[in-house]
């Protein structure tokens, strides 16, 4: 979605119909080109965001044509919980509707604008950022650059959790020159790399790493590394690494954003290897509630509780009752008892991650273990549901991104991680068990 103007919020008196389908409401926002209002389906369900783009506009426009289909054709092949959802393309004579995910928390820019320092403490930082990089992450695995990354185009839903939008300068892989590089200078330029600021041929994932290091920065220091209205003096400084860091800032996030701020792409560190980071892996965390902590919830105050399981939870795992035999799970299902206790087997699992490729990331009260490197899964969660204490029923399920084919869970290393976790497991069973 374009960056919008959160004066520009208004509330219309009156709905109207959009094609039958949706109801539109009041008015968000509004772009240079597009205006977002909140819809709701006529048939009922959850509310959504519409972008409407006037079609003379968009065809008059240079340049315009080629982005929202760029946006459009980018955002069909990303299902990631951290990337905004499009759920479908609408078109009259006169307006084109791009029907979305409601992002109701704003952007992170806003977020950060009201907070008295403009900056987060490192805990809240390490969670926004790693659901940051798990959906870029995401998206480079599939062949799609964001290319303008920044704190405008990352939403927040209602509970808080990151989405990455305004897919109209992705590159997608039919925008790659022979040799697999991009030349195609685009961006805000306080985020761009330096590379794409020259002109160069770049690597679109790692110009990606490098608005990531800009926005971590920004996350923890309350302002931006390079900040210069000549774009040549600022390309000079992001060259020289002409930028310090305040004191409050901790020396493994220090060491982590100087990797990022490489302005040496062949060495920058790729975000898909930044599981191996100390400060990375320190996100391994109970606390899923990104909302509360943005404003200002303490961290004390958020506490992981597994749900209780009722008698007929209980008779419904028996192997005589159970239905899961009747689909077909692809080995993307396992389940296994523990005495651990909640807080020690997310801990376990965690670790176990930075051995196995995945880093945890909350997801609204259920924890969402994000795969690298494995094509075809978006991510794994974790469910935990108390038995009679202090035994656990843990249910791990890979989730698979819509469209990714047949096939899907079965290069995932299950008897590894069986292995790693050691003594955390009681009794280990796949979903053919039950």
């Amino acid at each position: 979605m374009d960056a919008m103007d959160s004066k520009s919020k208004g509330t219309n008196k009156k709905s109207k119909s959009l094609l039958g389908k949706y109801e539109l409401g009041s008015l968000l926002g509004r772009g240079t080109f597009a205006k977002v209002y909140l819809a709701r389906p006529v048939a009922g369900g959850e509310a959504v965001a519409v972008k409407v783009l006037d079609k003379a506009e968009v065809m008059g426009t240079a340049g315009m044509a080629p982005r929202v289909l760029r946006e459009v054709t980018a955002m069909r092949r990303l299902r990631h919980p951290n990337v905004l959802r499009l759920h479908e393309v609408l078109a009259t004579r006169a307006k084109i509707y791009l029907v979305m995910e409601l992002a109701t928390g704003g952007d992170l820019l806003s977020r950060l604008a009201a907070l008295p320092r403009h900056r987060l403490p490192g805990h809240t930082a390490r969670r926004i950022f790693v659901q940051l990089i798990a959906a870029l992450s995401y998206c480079h695995a599939r062949g799609v650059a964001h290319r303008d990354v920044k704190p405008q185009n990352v939403l927040l839903d209602g509970n808080g959790n990151l989405k990455v939008s305004d897919f109209g300068l992705s590159a997608l892989p039919d925008s790659l020159r022979d040799d697999g590089r991009l030349d195609t200078a685009c961006g805000t330029p306080a985020y761009a790399a330096p590379e794409v600021l020259r002109r160069k041929a770049y690597d679109g994932a790692k110009a990606d790493a490098w608005s990531c290091g800009v926005i971590l920065f920004v996350l923890l220091a309350g302002h931006l590394p390079f900040d210069d209205s000549n774009i040549t003096d600022m390309c000079r400084k992001a060259h020289r690494r002409e930028f310090e860091f305040p004191e409050w800032v901790s020396q493994p996030a220090r060491r982590l954003v100087s990797r990022l701020l490489d302005p040496n792409p062949a060495t920058r560190v790729a975000l898909a290897t930044l599981t191996t980071q100390p400060w990375f892996k320190r996100s391994l965390s109970l606390d899923s509630q990104l909302g509360g902590l943005l404003n200002g919830q303490q961290e004390s105050a958020l506490a992981f509780q597994a749900p209780a399981m009722n008698a007929f939870d209980i008779i419904s795992m028996s192997s005589g009752l159970d239905l899961s035999g009747l689909f077909d799970q692809r080995n993307r299902e396992i389940r296994f008892m523990t005495a651990a206790s909640p807080e020690r087997t997310l801990e376990e699992l965690g670790r176990a991650g930075g051995k196995l490729g995945y880093v945890m990331v909350g997801k609204n009260g259920v924890e969402c273990l994000t795969l690298g490197g494995l094509p075809g899964l978006a991510a794994m969660t974790v469910e935990m549901s108390e038995l009679a204490p202090p035994l656990m029923l843990v249910e791990l399920r890979l989730e698979v991104a819509d469209g990714d084919g047949d096939g899907e869970g079965q290069g995932f290393g299950w008897e590894e991680l069986r292995h790693e976790l050691g003594d955390v497991v009681r009794t280990w069973h796949s979903c053919q068990d039950f």
